[in-house]
């Protein structure tokens, strides 16, 4: 194909500073969309700012298979405070890897999925199905100007289409010398809360006891030294079940103990940091991010209040959370729901066999898994139109590379070789589709 090589497609991408916020990710979208036109594939774009676009394109197939969908994010987070070995937005080649923000998450994803898009059109293969891009800003922020516009916009665009392939997963995790290929099935949702905490307030210089700011302490303590209930879901349960039956004895043994809800917290509390990354998988979790409370020094204030940035299991409802939190806090707080982002309550695992098995043609010895992602992507907001996610950006890593270290992190990094696998295989799902 008489076309730029994978790695400079996603240098040129990098080099578009898309840091969210504020975003500014219209140039990049212009670009892709310029590319894509001269690729001879149906390209629109969608949104009302400028700065703040999103891109939908579409390879005509043979219409005997509803159309499939690829989606990413051009957006990135901040590298404010952040040593790098080197810059952060000139995609630079060093030591077999093209460094920049976004070469992870998800720059690098979105030029494979452009790349396979492109040389199948280049290749003359028409799918069964028509393949859908669409590629959006404003993921690391609400999604507000991204995939939530684009879906409650544009829904006539996504007709018929029930599966896609999006963040997080595909990548290789390294657990005691095999290589597992997590796959996301299910994600957890996201909501904010807020206490509202109050007490007896009055002038500085007068003793203060049991008033709000006491109250507040009193409450981070519990939180500090406690969990919400344990939870397993049936992704999870997948999940932990897939791991334990590849993992030897005595590991296999500990990874199916977390599946017991007895004796699921005293499992974590032996694993220590080795727990971290499934602590969040039994849970609802809250966190407190924000406090308010106060406005002068020599004020005592009658009220604090405190934000916490809540994550819920899928299955379950935002109500859940708020009884298990007010289970905890007791009544030091009052408790309100500010946001709440829904998630779907079933899991579709009709692509998973396929998605694996391209995985194995790259890597004779993947181990594809279901996989649950602590955090939100944009398949929130998809599924909404019924859309099942399967987290798909295939990356062949080494075990010097860890995915969820370098995300967000100084020095995100990807391997060009990863990149490679990454292209090859969206190039087989669609092409074959």
């Amino acid at each position: 194909m008489d076309w730029m090589k994978i790695e400079e497609l996603l240098q040129r991408l990098i080099r578009f500073d898309t840091t969210n916020p504020p975003g500014n990710e219209g140039k990049c979208i212009m670009f892709i969309h310029q590319l894509l036109e001269e690729a001879g594939i149906e390209s629109m774009i969608l949104g009302e700012k400028e700065d703040r676009l999103n891109l939908f394109a579409r390879l005509r197939g043979k219409g005997t298979k509803p159309p499939f969908l690829m989606y990413g994010h051009v957006d990135v987070v901040t590298t404010a405070h952040q040593s790098w070995d080197y810059s952060p937005f000139e995609g630079m080649i060093e030591e077999g890897c093209i460094w920049g923000r976004g070469a992870l998450d998800m720059k690098g994803a979105v030029a494979m999925m452009i790349w396979a898009m492109v040389h199948m059109k280049h290749e003359g293969i028409v799918p069964s199905g028509d393949i859908v891009l669409c590629l959006v800003c404003d993921e690391e922020d609400a999604g507000l100007y991204g995939a939530k516009y684009v879906v409650e916009g544009y829904r006539e665009l996504f007709k018929d289409i029930r599966y896609a392939i999006g963040e997080i997963g595909g990548f290789t995790m390294h657990i005691n010398g095999k290589r597992f290929y997590p796959i996301m099935v299910a994600e957890k949702q996201r909501c904010g809360i807020r206490a509202v905490i109050k007490g007896q307030g009055g002038h500085g210089s007068m003793p203060a006891k049991a008033g709000a700011m006491a109250k507040l302490g009193r409450i981070l303590t519990k939180l500090d030294k406690s969990r919400l209930p344990v939870h397993i879901t049936p992704p999870g349960k997948m999940m932990f079940e897939a791991l334990a039956s590849n993992l030897s004895f005595p590991t296999s043994k500990i990874i199916k103990s977390l599946l017991n809800p007895r004796f699921t917290d005293r499992v974590l509390d032996i694993m220590g940091d080795k727990g971290r990354v499934f602590d969040p998988l039994l849970h609802n979790t809250v966190n407190a991010t924000i406090v308010r409370g106060g406005e002068k020094i020599n004020v005592i204030p009658g009220e604090v209040v405190l934000d916490f940035d809540g994550r819920i299991l899928p299955g379950f409802s935002s109500e859940s959370i708020l009884i298990e939190l007010e289970n905890i806090l007791g009544k030091d707080a009052d408790l309100e729901l500010l946001f709440y982002d829904k998630g779907p309550d079933k899991v579709d695992m009709t692509m998973f066999e396929d998605l694996g098995a391209i995985l194995k043609e790259g890597d004779n010895d993947a181990i594809p898994i279901p996989f649950v992602v602590s955090g939100v992507t944009d398949a929130r907001f998809f599924s909404r139109l019924g859309i099942q996610t399967y987290g798909f950006t295939p990356m062949m890593l080494p075990d010097d590379i860890d995915f969820s270290k370098l995300i967000h992190n100084a020095n995100e990094r990807i391997p060009v070789e990863a990149l490679y696998f990454g292209s090859e295989s969206i190039f087989k799902l669609i092409s074959r589709y």
